[in-house]
């Protein structure tokens, strides 16, 4: 048997004149997709909302209901369903005050009746479209990042920060997350935003190691229009897209002093001050930072304020790199390798104990994001249903050659890794970015630098 959704568009009119209503329904129901009922009274209206209408059309002046009472008795017994008044009344004052009470339009009966109430529908509709794919984005944000799906790990080590985020996750309490580069800092603060109250509201990432310097400030708290040259429109900051949610600041070591000053006073008061202008604007956010590098380190240099450190240290978190986190490798692996098959419409390929080893072998110093890359080739590569040892690829290093890398430092491994993919993928950024988990601005910044070259 065969289940029919039910994907029509559903309208009720209310409207006391049969021949006036007939008119509206027809011109409506021209719209195979609309299914458009018609009551001739309020009350008749109301008894049948149980039926879900996506939108409500109806006369003001009708006679067993005021339209006031029927508007107000609609949105308190569903305040989602959308609401057009039509009505013969031209006074503004009417209108405004039905528009405040939570009507969505105002069309007055004349010529040109119908065709306003066409637009007026599409608009509802589309805007209704918009909100609820809002909505499903956001719910399938929640599932991804659920704690169990995004958090992969049964070692010792990973095991003991998920006590704190736990922890996490029930405060408000501000996160610092530190560990090397791709151990997951970004995914950890993802999964404490997604289980914990302020789901439902944003969550906005900030690396501010890719912020050129002279907009850190209109990035983090805004600007007034002409606020500098080339402000020519009002800019919200990111601590503002992130009221009653969290921001995210990524690499905050890397912070000039000036800005840690201005960022100091914004968490005490809790409030910005957009650049150029004067009204504080108060901000409701949960702060969880991350960096690599040691800020009690940074501050005995000199490099780090001191009572900045103490307002954004709150809960800390350590992220082990992945060497030591034991056998959460092969869990890792068995679940990018079946991530990378889903995605590619591909079976998903086991892995030989040859693999295993080689990548046991390994120190993965680009961590969890290496390991993702590495296998993300693996399966790509692989001809049958099993990854074997050749498939198992170290930026095309062989053996000894990977010995000498592990001489290298941490960022000469990192850009080893973005040189790798954007060769692989002919310098398309967007591409490797997406690959990598990284911002493309990151990239785009090595590229300027010099520390990756471009042929």
């Amino acid at each position: 048997m065969q289940i029919q959704l039910d994907m029509s568009y559903k309208i009720f009119i209310v409207e006391d004149d049969p021949w006036y209503g007939q008119i509206l329904m027809h011109h409506l129901s021209l719209n195979p997709d609309y299914e458009v009922q018609l009551f001739e009274k309020g009350r008749e209206l109301l008894s049948n909302l149980y039926k879900k209408p996506n939108l409500v059309c109806m006369d003001f002046g009708l006679p067993d209901i005021k339209g006031e009472t029927l508007l107000k008795e609609i949105k308190t017994r569903n305040s989602e369903i959308p609401v057009i008044i039509i009505s013969g009344q031209e006074e503004i004052s009417v209108a405004v005050q039905l528009l405040k009470a939570g009507a969505k339009d105002y069309i007055i009966k004349d010529e040109h009746t119908k065709d306003m109430l066409w637009r007026s529908v599409i608009n509802i509709k589309e805007n209704q479209s918009l909100r609820e794919e809002v909505n499903t984005l956001r719910e399938e944000l929640q599932t991804k990042y659920s704690f169990e799906k995004s958090i992969i790990g049964t070692s010792q080590a990973i095991k003991k920060t998920f006590t704190l985020v736990e922890k996490a996750i029930k405060t408000n309490i501000n996160v610092s997350l530190t560990g090397e580069t791709g151990t997951g800092k970004e995914v950890f603060a993802k999964a404490i935003h997604y289980n914990s109250d302020r789901k439902r509201k944003p969550f906005i990432a900030v690396n501010m190691a890719a912020i050129p310097k002279d907009i850190a400030e209109s990035e983090l708290f805004g600007h007034e229009k002409g606020a500098f040259t080339g402000a020519d429109q009002l800019k919200k900051g990111k601590f503002e897209e992130a009221n009653g949610g969290t921001i995210f600041l990524d690499e905050i070591g890397e912070m000039e002093l000036s800005l840690q000053v201005k960022l100091l006073r914004v968490l005490q008061e809790r409030e910005v001050v957009r650049v150029g202008g004067n009204k504080p604007i108060p901000f409701d956010v949960r702060i969880i930072s991350a960096t690599h590098k040691n800020l009690a380190q940074e501050v005995k240099k000199g490099n780090f304020r001191e009572d900045l450190y103490f307002r954004m240290i709150g809960l800390p978190i350590e992220l082990p790199p992945l060497r030591d986190r034991g056998n959460d490798l092969f869990l890792l692996a068995k679940h990018f390798v079946e991530q990378t098959a889903k995605e590619n419409g591909m079976k998903s390929p086991s892995i030989s104990n040859e693999a295993r080893d080689k990548l046991l072998s390994y120190p993965f110093p680009g961590n969890v994001r290496e390991l993702k890359a590495v296998i993300e080739l693996a399966v790509v590569m692989c001809e049958g249903s099993e990854i074997s040892l050749n498939d198992i690829t170290f930026h095309n290093a062989t053996r000894s050659d990977m010995m000498l890398r592990e001489n290298k430092s941490l960022k000469e491994h990192t850009n080893d890794i973005i040189r790798y993919y954007l060769t692989k993928n002919d310098n398309n950024v967007l591409k490797t970015a997406e690959i990598l988990e990284i911002g493309k601005s990151t990239i785009y910044n090595l590229i300027k630098s010099g520390d990756i070259i471009i042929e």
